[in-house]
């Protein structure tokens, strides 16, 4: 490749590593696989008041609450979710800039309760 070709090629790969790299580091494949929905019935909660908390801190945040409560969390915590029952309400805490996915599985537990 010329000097003047690889000049313009070097910035746009070093732009674009990023993009292709974000999100590999986080979430397990496991994650994108289908998964079927309980019934309606079956549902720890069907109509959730839902409140989405970001916080910069969200992983420590979450292992914070996670071992008041006894519950067991991943290491280290992506995100999390807490709700009660009583009161039919739920909050997802996620930093600002979570991928689509961790939205996704929060969410699930906000109506399926511990499902993992």
């Amino acid at each position: 490749m010329d000097v003047h070709r690889q000049k313009y090629v070097e910035p746009i790969l070093i732009l674009l590593a990023p993009l292709l790299l974000s999100g590999c580091y986080t979430i397990a494949a496991s994650e994108y696989a289908d998964f079927k929905a309980q019934a309606p019935n079956q549902r720890a909660m069907n109509q959730v008041i839902l409140t989405w908390d970001l916080r910069p801190d969200a992983a420590e945040y979450c292992s914070t609450i996670a071992k008041k409560a006894g519950a067991a969390m991943a290491k280290p915590a992506v995100a999390c979710a807490t709700w009660s029952f009583q009161n039919q309400q739920c909050t997802i805490i996620t930093t600002p800039n979570p991928n689509h996915v961790v939205i996704g599985h929060e969410v699930r537990h906000c109506f399926e309760g511990h499902f993992h």
